[in-house]
């Protein structure tokens, strides 16, 4: 019986093809005789089992099958699909913010899928001393936000200084990013109740740490649960956050974005883009440092109270 082998293309399997196992790099031979050539092709497919009047496998392959799934098996390593490493095309912009000296990039369109994020500015960037406290104690204050209400997307900057309950010491480098996700969460709330109490609201699921051009930055992903209500059901009792802080003055500068939860494995990977791309840019003449002015909070909220 003859065994049908495929002729192999002198360009795709030439001799010790770089991109090709041992096994299936084919050498230019000619058509000869399949009588005085199957001992050798037998010996570089690596067919074992099979003895040389049989052209079929005990499982009732042909070789000439099994040499076209070795052989496509091999390419699929070698070559993957374009969609398993093509990332998909995702436009950004740069949002530069030199009053606290900081930026970052936020999606804008999928054009891939024609989808366009909705962003709003529901916080233009100001000064720390007349940012909204996120606490009753307003150490930790909202900077800048802004906001995607129908994909239900925050992204925001809040400055305060470092919780001396987690964080004990003023050299930088030896905080942990779970000591400094601690210290911003626990002021992140805007209950009257303890550090430990708002932690409870929390979930820190992963924190870790990376230097970049000489500084520290933190990176911590985590949870936040709120209470259900009608409109809000098991689904989302919960935001899915990730977030960066960094250092300066004696202040943590910290990015935070989130999403709902059962949206983060469509949405997440776009909010980590950001909160990666968050940098500390050099002050310049319009940079104003948090402790300059306090008073403005103060006194903003005494003219609250008059107005009332």
């Amino acid at each position: 019986m003859t065994m049908g082998f495929l002729s192999p293309s002198p360009s795709l399997f030439a001799t010790n093809h770089p991109f090709l196992p041992h096994h299936l790099c084919f050498r230019n031979q000619t058509r000869a005789t399949l009588d005085h050539k199957k001992c050798r092709i037998r010996e570089k497919l690596q067919i074992c089992g099979c003895d040389n009047s049989e052209s079929t496998t005990e499982n009732g392959f042909s070789r000439r099958d099994l040499v076209l799934f070795s052989l496509s098996y091999s390419l699929s390593l070698v070559f993957p699909s374009l969609g398993s490493h093509a990332e998909e095309e995702l436009k950004m912009v740069s949002l530069v913010d030199d009053i606290n000296a900081y930026s970052y990039l936020y999606p804008v369109e999928l054009p891939s899928k024609k989808f366009l994020f909705k962003w709003v500015e529901s916080r233009k960037p100001e000064r720390y001393s007349s940012a909204a406290p996120l606490s009753p104690d307003a150490r930790l204050r909202i900077v800048s936000e802004r906001v995607d209400i129908i994909d239900n997307l925050i992204i925001s900057v809040s400055i305060g200084p470092p919780n001396s309950q987690f964080i004990k010491t003023k050299d930088k480098r030896t905080w942990t990013a779970k000591d400094v996700a601690d210290s911003v969460l626990s002021d992140k709330s805007a209950l009257r109740v303890t550090s430990s109490q708002r932690m409870a609201e929390s979930s820190v699921l992963d924190a870790h740490s990376s230097e970049i051009d000489g500084e520290p930055y933190w990176y911590y992903e985590y949870l936040v649960r709120k209470s259900p209500t009608k409109i809000a059901q098991e689904p989302n009792l919960y935001r899915h956050y990730v977030a960066s802080s960094a250092e300066r003055d004696g202040y943590l500068y910290s990015l935070n974005a989130s999403t709902l939860g059962k949206q983060w494995n469509k949405m997440g990977p776009f909010l980590e883009k950001t909160v990666a791309s968050f940098r500390l840019n050099p002050p310049t003449e319009n940079y104003v440092p948090p402790y300059k002015d306090p008073w403005r909070f103060w006194l903003s909220c005494r003219w609250a109270v008059y107005a009332m």
